[in-house]
């Protein structure tokens, strides 16, 4: 069975959410999804999410090709998830292209397209302007 990873706040959940957590479930059997903590979004972004990393979870979990959710607490510990859930492919966005490449000796990695036109951060601004 090939097992898939991959790692996202998945805050102000949006179409292109579901579009990279769809194609990441169609490149494997299993997909298993890191949502990161409040603390690592912030230490990301410098704001907290909207939403709490429990809410985040259930949202990610509630998923039909979602099959594991776990709590990612740091973007150092990547090759340490990789291995204790023996994964096959690691699934990221190309906005990380290349960031990555470090876990290749480990398990594969593809960097997919994102949606055009849409981002968290962009929802959050028009929702604040109007």
């Amino acid at each position: 069975m090939k097992k898939v990873i991959t790692f996202g706040t998945f805050d102000v959940f949006h179409i292109g959410h579901i579009n990279i957590l769809r194609r990441a479930r169609e490149l494997g059997e299993y997909l298993i999804v890191g949502v990161s903590s409040d603390e690592l979004n912030f230490s990301k972004k410098q704001r907290h999410p909207i939403y709490s990393q429990d809410d985040r979870i259930g949202i990610i979990s509630s998923l039909r090709f979602v099959d594991e959710v776990f709590l990612e607490e740091s973007l150092e510990l990547k090759l340490e998830y990789i291995r204790k859930f023996n994964i096959d492919l690691l699934v990221m966005g190309d906005d990380w292209a290349g960031r990555f490449d470090w876990v290749k000796s480990d398990c594969d990695v593809i960097y997919l397209p994102r949606t055009p036109s849409i981002s968290t951060t962009e929802i959050i601004e028009i929702a604040r302007t109007t």
